[in-house]
């Protein structure tokens, strides 16, 4: 796992943080959470699960970071066409999730909708 230890630092300094930080979270001394950073000494899986949870990433993906470390996705400030491309990249189970709510807000549109029509007109 001495690789962990540049993954650690990348996200580390992309969200600001300080190593006498993370040192905390893992209960390590800061000089000896330096060398995990270098690739000098491990981490235990528990110290690399706390420092993943923390990330909020699982450890797999704090192990086999590649690539750009992915930003918080707010959907309200996309376009529609860029909404439902993000909505077709969730797994199926997800995407259901998501229709069933859209369909139970449409339907109750609806309902309002038409009570709010036929009541105006008694």
């Amino acid at each position: 796992m001495q690789h962990i230890g540049k993954n650690i630092k990348r996200i580390r300094e992309e969200k600001g943080l300080t190593q006498q930080s993370i040192a905390d979270l893992i209960a390590m001394h800061r000089s000896n959470y330096s060398r995990v950073e270098t690739g000098d000494r491990e981490l235990s899986l528990e110290a690399v699960g706390k420092i993943a949870k923390y990330f909020n990433m699982t450890i797999d993906q704090l192990v086999n970071l590649e690539g750009e470390i992915p930003q918080e996705i707010t959907i309200e400030d996309k376009t529609l066409v860029e909404q439902i491309k993000l909505i077709q990249e969730l797994e199926p189970e997800e995407k259901n999730i998501i229709f069933k709510m859209v369909d139970t807000f449409l339907t109750q549109k609806k309902f309002k909708d038409f009570f709010a029509k036929n009541v105006a007109s008694l």
